[in-house]
């Protein structure tokens, strides 16, 4: 009887069949046990609308990752003045989230939201935060109240507090919880880390200005953007224009300036990174203060510049100020 002896060859290629096939097995087993969810593609990020730059930066913070985030007016950019675009509107009807001020700051904003037909919420961050009014007419000067103000009584310019940021961080937060339920834990603790380093900041600030005797705290710009800021660190803010940059300031506004300057003897006078500077230079020189730097009011700067986040802007302005009437 003649037996079939397999060859070496014959037996090698069945263990490395069998091998493979059970690699193949285990392979199968791994993928199976790895979640649905890993297997997917990363999740579609959230689309954010800013109307400029400050309420972008924290937002930004808040929604980390999970957003991208667009700024209709951009660095060194003046709301005031802005006039919405055509791309402006389709920005806007992409948007999954609408961030805004309120208070009149952003006199385009509402007729753009309208005509875009977006459907996103708008999330307006000064909900829940106690505005100051307006400055009244000054006696002499013109009526600061302008159009973009729709009649609105308050002072806008609510982020130079921090506890206005604040106030803009939980809305955010809440309004990217609303609509990204997903993100919820990330939405949170970011927006805590982020309180966190405002308070802080407040700290740190209130230190700073130890330095400043109180008879000298006196900030003279030529917009009306600080007064938040002088509340909150015990400043008297002194302004050619009101809280709009709309319009020219009258030679009466002018005037009245460099007479209160002179009498509360202010040592210097402070240029916005978004306005024109001739009007406070021409003060310095009649009033004998000197230009004690750019402050940023109402818009962050380029990534190079100084202040490109909300916390650079507000940790510069207090540089410039403690350097320029410090003793």
């Amino acid at each position: 009887m003649t037996f079939f002896r397999p060859s070496r060859s014959n037996v090698m290629n069945g263990i490395t069949s069998r091998r493979g096939m059970l690699l193949s097995a285990i392979a199968a087993t791994c993928l199976a046990a790895i979640p649905a969810q890993a297997q997917q593609p990363e999740a579609k990020r959230v689309k954010i609308v800013a109307s400029f730059t400050i309420l972008a930066d924290i937002a930004k913070s808040v929604a980390g990752d999970r957003a991208t985030i667009t700024s209709l007016v951009g660095p060194n950019g003046d709301a005031h003045v802005y006039r919405a675009t055509p791309a402006d509107a389709k920005t806007l009807k992409e948007a999954d989230l609408v961030v805004v001020n309120g208070l009149g700051f952003e006199g385009f904003m509402p007729r753009l939201i309208k005509s875009s037909g977006t459907k996103a919420p708008v999330i307006t961050v000064t909900t829940g935060f106690k505005p100051l009014e307006k400055p009244k007419k000054a006696a002499g000067g013109h009526d600061h109240g302008h159009d973009h103000d729709h009649g609105a009584k308050a002072d806008p310019h609510t982020w130079q507090s921090i506890e206005a940021a604040k106030r803009a961080v939980i809305n955010i937060r809440d309004g990217l919880v609303a609509i990204d339920a997903a993100g919820g834990d990330t939405y949170r603790r970011n927006a805590e880390a982020y309180l966190a380093s405002l308070s802080a900041l407040k700290a740190e600030l209130d230190a700073g200005f130890t330095a400043i005797p109180q008879e000298k705290r006196v900030i003279v710009t030529s917009h009306d953007a600080f007064r938040y800021f002088a509340v909150d660190f015990g400043f008297r803010m002194e302004a050619v224009q009101g809280v709009s940059t709309e319009s020219e300031p009258s030679a009466k506004d002018v005037a009245r300036i460099i007479r209160v300057t002179k009498e509360k003897k202010a040592r210097a006078i402070f240029i916005e990174n978004m306005a024109n500077p001739k009007i406070a230079e021409q003060i310095a020189r009649e009033s004998g203060a000197k230009i004690g730097g750019t402050l940023f009011s109402d818009a962050l700067s380029d990534e190079k510049g100084p202040a490109p986040t909300y916390i650079a802007m507000m940790k510069h302005n207090a540089k410039m100020l403690i350097d320029a009437l410090k003793d």
